[in-house]
């Protein structure tokens, strides 16, 4: 499904998985808050070739219209923004970037909590430094 007239100035991009399994790109206007008018395209797979050749039905003139697209970190995401909308900046989602934090704040705490335990065992020990 492709709706050029809902091209907008703010979109998102993500995939999605339906219930029997299939994935599907999803591009929404975001000025249409979800209401009508919200829906750019749905397009079967993830495939980045595949969803370009479809957003690329889009008038070149309309795509160069875009001035952002929210993403995910996933690669084929922003290889698709970068060819279908030319002059968009991308903007990753904010729940990725936190994700992602607090990932590298756990393998910190991780490795610390290592640390303290090796630190106990040794000062168990008498070792004198």
């Amino acid at each position: 499904m492709l709706f050029p007239e809902n091209t907008g100035s703010y979109l998102s991009i993500d995939e999605t998985a339906f219930s029997n399994g299939d994935l599907y790109t999803i591009v929404t206007n975001k000025n249409a808050n979800g209401k009508k008018g919200a829906l750019l395209a749905m397009i079967k797979g993830t495939k980045a070739e595949d969803v370009i050749r479809i957003l690329n039905k889009i008038s070149l003139k309309q795509r160069k219209k875009v001035k952002e697209v929210t993403l995910d970190m996933a690669a084929n995401m922003g290889l698709i923004v970068k060819k279908s909308f030319p002059k968009a900046v991308l903007v990753i989602d904010r729940f990725h970037v936190q994700k992602l934090a607090l990932d590298a704040l756990q393998e910190i705490r991780i490795k610390q909590d290592q640390h303290k335990k090796l630190w106990s065992k040794i000062k168990r020990k008498n070792f004198d430094f």
